[in-house]
């Protein structure tokens, strides 16, 4: 096996892996800024350098030649090396800024002349806190600045597309956002423009940087040269919990972080899979922000006397979804699934009609023909079609929903979590002598047409799995509490130091921003408990999929951990298949 010697440490390699990224996945450290693993290698930025050279053999023996000591006799290169863009090779020896002088030294020298015309701007900096300049200039910098003279000044809150903000003096031309729009995205919507330290990454003259995936290039920004539009000075990264989940506004699912502070979620980031969505996610799915902080169903609503829906408690709720079910037979009642709501959602749905004899839910796809883009973007447009398909749940097309409420003599339509009006599948007159109950997380016409409304919980508050477009079932954890939960008793989610130090009094903590819902599986035991049903879960959505896992055949053995030990789990399915057979 061929070997490597890192700071004297042996290890040993397989192919031609580059060096820093050899270095970094042996958990060990070398500073750079540049470099990006799934980007080429422009190795400009110089801040990796490393001592390296090569045993010397003996010519006629192949022997390695040992000084007067027994070691082997190096011969290293006349100059230090950037370890991005050096290939391992066997036998190689390597000095990191661990052991050598020189390494530390010129690492040292590279940072100040970096640091040279960069502004003293971490006070206001969005990207202070998670900056690796920032970082690597306390680890690895010169404790002061030798430079007196005028420092070079450029274009600042330059507006750059709608999404993205520069601050040309903070960039340290390491061409990563160039190189991402040339070689990821393939907009080529940036460039470099003059030279030298006047340098700073532009978009052409009249050009806007539109490109649907432009804030990939913010996360790629070294410095805060490149800030986000929206997130602009609104929170510190040591304030907000970082949550790991799913992106629900379309089918691809990327992992994604919630970054959430003071019940809200302030910012939405990718979280690296590479069987999923690498280091990247588009620029809508950022926007889901909104989705969970504004425009949220709070405690239920029933309409009175047909007229408008007023607030109600939970039981009385309740009592009204039992009399509306009590009031036609059980073949009167519709029940629709969701493809914008989990797997653990629709099962339960399915499980509440088999076990009333309402029947099996139907389900329409939510589909935007054309609007996919071969990359992240799909033209499933909800997170989990796969997986309702994978449940069994009978697929229509939107003729054929509309016509199965007016020609089949329904006289009650349960629908979760699916603005059916809204997306034009449904028309509000269908509504005018059926009964509609709504299951939902956020007001709109479909919510605003019901009968009776129940507020449920979102991705951003629930543990729960979504199979994507590519068969893999993945998993959310909840990020926000809601009026019945706690950060402190849920152990799936994370406290930070706010939540943990906060109290009722402190300006961080706003009861206004939790919401008065339920996780589905709660609300369908209360309902089930007043029907006469148990169908009660106390672990949750976690205790719904290992029941999932023993009767769904497409979901044999799935359970939460294997999704986390795996990044998710690839079903064994066929899409194709199992689009047809509904």
């Amino acid at each position: 096996m061929p070997e490597v010697y890192i700071d004297g440490e042996r290890y040993e390699f397989e192919g031609k892996p580059k060096l820093l990224q050899f270095i970094l996945d042996q958990g060990l450290e070398v500073p750079y800024f540049c470099y990006h693993p799934s980007m080429s290698i422009p190795a400009n930025c110089r801040q990796c350098m490393v001592k390296v050279g090569q045993p010397v053999r003996d010519r006629e023996t192949g022997e390695f030649e040992l000084d007067e000591n027994g070691d082997r006799v190096i011969r290293w290169f006349p100059k230090l090396q950037t370890s991005c863009s050096i290939d391992v090779t066997d036998g190689m020896v390597v000095k990191t800024q661990e052991s050598d002088e020189l390494v530390r030294r010129a690492q040292k020298d590279n940072l100040e002349f970096i640091l040279i015309n960069h502004p003293l701007d971490c006070p206001i900096c969005d990207q202070a806190g998670e900056c690796p300049l920032q970082i690597q200039t306390y680890k690895y910098g010169p404790e002061g600045s030798r430079f007196e003279v005028k420092k070079v000044h450029k274009p600042k809150r330059v507006q750059l597309g709608p999404r993205v903000v520069l601050d040309a003096e903070r960039c340290i031309n390491c061409t990563r956002c160039t190189r991402f729009v040339d070689e990821v995205s393939k907009t080529h919507q940036l460039t470099i423009t003059k030279r030298g330290d006047s340098n700073y990454p532009i978009t052409a003259p009249g050009e806007t940087f539109d490109d649907p995936y432009s804030l990939n290039t913010v996360d790629l920004c070294p410095v805060g040269a490149l800030t986000s539009a929206d997130f602009r000075f609104r929170a510190r990264v040591w304030e907000m919990n970082q949550t790991p989940s799913i992106d629900i506004t379309n089918g691809k699912g990327c992992n994604i972080d919630l970054w959430t502070r003071d019940n809200l979620v302030l910012r939405i980031t990718p979280r690296h899979n590479p069987h999923v969505n690498d280091w990247w996610m588009p620029d809508k799915g950022r926007e889901a922000n909104r989705l969970f902080n504004e425009n949220r169903i709070s405690r239920p609503s029933v309409k009175i006397d047909g007229e408008s829906q007023v607030k109600s408690s939970w039981n009385n709720a309740i009592e009204t979804f039992v009399e509306h079910i009590e009031s036609v037979k059980p073949e009167e009642i519709l029940l629709i699934g969701s493809p914008h709501a989990s797997v653990e959602e629709n099962y339960l749905l399915t499980k509440l009609g088999n076990l009333m004899g309402w029947g099996t839910p139907h389900f329409t796809p939510h589909l935007n023909e054309g609007s996919g883009d071969g990359f992240l973007i799909t033209d499933d447009q909800a997170p989990n079609t796969q997986g309702i398909r994978l449940l069994g749940l009978s697929e229509n097309d939107n003729d054929q929903l509309a016509k199965r409420i007016s020609d089949s003599g329904i006289s009650c339509v349960i629908i979760l979590n699916d603005a059916l009006i809204d997306r034009n599948v449904l028309t509000e007159d269908l509504f005018d002598d059926t009964c509609l109950i709504y299951f939902g997380t956020n007001e709109n016409k479909t919510s605003q047409s019901a009968d009776l409304v129940f507020p449920i919980t979102c991705v951003a508050e629930h543990a729960a799995s979504y199979v994507n477009v590519d068969g893999r079932i993945q998993r959310s954890f909840p990020a926000k509490e809601t009026k019945y939960s706690n950060r402190r008793l849920n152990l799936e989610m994370s406290e930070g130091r706010l939540d943990r130090y906060g109290t009722k009094f402190d300006n961080w903590v706003t009861e206004d921003n939790k919401v008065d819902c339920l996780p589905a599986w709660d609300l369908f035991a209360l309902i089930g408990m007043r029907m006469g049903l148990d169908i009660e879960y106390e672990m949750g959505g976690r205790e719904v999929m290992d029941e999932i896992g023993r009767k769904v055949p497409s979901f044999e053995g799935v359970s939460y951990e294997q999704m986390d030990d795996e990044s998710g789990i690839a079903l064994n399915i066929d899409s194709k298949k199992v689009k047809s057979k509904n």
